[in-house]
């Protein structure tokens, strides 16, 4: 068994294609082919079931796949562990972000990152929460910021600040002209909101029925922007958390807080706890804590 053979498994499981497995290693396809051919031989089982629109792992294949991650991912802190010199920050690190946090903390913060190490790339990934520790687990990223979540991988998450959320309202709608919105106006609007697979989606419904408010959903968007943008051309409304509201210049939108007892999300850096921690991964960590405990 070799390395490249578990290599060409975890592509092909990824793309769902030996071809398409193939463009991403840079190597030709019957070289692939011909690699898991040959390991399957010497398991003595089928790794992929071979269908007209692509492949698909067999239940073997599960199961051997999750080995292989694992190995590779060892193999990848292997030689971090051994690269990393005590006080040195440099390599490649790579960051995940939730799409409701990334936009408005990324940007400055890498570029504050690789101006205080310039020996250091950082790699972002924008995703969903689930698919975020996916890839911590799996070791292909080294760290991710979230908001508030509970999960029983095994998964460190470090709960570095609270953020207030705002209702986003168009300019010339009455709320607008009041000071804070009560729950009960909140409930007669129409209200705009993410995908239900945006952490903030959920965190917005758990606290309208925290307090017996059902507001009217009349659109589900996947990005905070477009959302926005519906709310200043008069859609309806939504709720947005502070540092979108911290960034925003435009005038055709105005931000409320809801009245008495604000909703908030917690901020979190999260990263494997089997995987080997770069001293990347551990000033960039740090550096989060500094902008938003701050």
């Amino acid at each position: 068994m070799e390395i490249r053979q578990l290599e060409y498994v975890v592509a092909v499981a990824e793309a769902g294609s030996v071809s398409r497995a193939a463009e991403r290693l840079h190597v030709a396809q019957p070289s692939v082919s011909q690699q898991i051919k040959k390991l399957e031989t010497e398991l003595g089982t089928t790794l992929f079931d071979r269908l007209a629109r692509g492949v698909v792992t067999t239940e073997a294949g599960e199961r051997f796949l999750k080995r292989a991650r694992h190995i590779l991912a060892e193999l990848v802190d292997a030689r971090r562990d051994a690269s990393d010199t005590r006080d040195a920050v440099r390599g490649i690190l790579h960051v995940g972000a939730i799409p409701t946090i990334a936009p408005f903390l990324l940007p400055g913060l890498v570029r504050a990152f690789t101006k205080r190490y310039p020996d250091a790339t950082v790699h972002i990934e924008e995703n969903v929460t689930d698919r975020l520790l996916d890839d911590i687990v799996n070791g292909k990223l080294d760290l991710a910021i979230t908001s508030s979540l509970e999960d029983d991988r095994a998964v460190h998450i470090d709960t570095i600040a609270t953020e207030p959320l705002w209702v986003l309202l168009p300019q010339d709608s009455a709320l607008a002209r009041r000071k804070s919105v009560s729950w009960g106006a909140f409930d007669k609007q129409r209200t705009l909101v993410l995908h239900e697979d945006h952490c903030l989606s959920g965190q917005v419904t758990r606290f309208c029925r925290q307090r017996d408010s059902q507001p009217a959903v009349v659109s589900r968007g996947a990005q905070l922007a477009t959302i926005a943008e519906m709310v200043a051309n008069g859609l309806g409304v939504s709720v947005v958390p502070e540092m979108m509201r911290a960034q925003d210049r435009s005038k055709r939108r105005v931000y409320r807080p809801f009245a008495g007892a604000r909703p908030s999300r917690d901020i979190c850096v999260v990263w494997s706890l089997l995987r080997y921690r770069t001293n990347a991964a551990r000033k960039f960590g740090g550096m989060v804590r500094e902008r938003l405990g701050a």
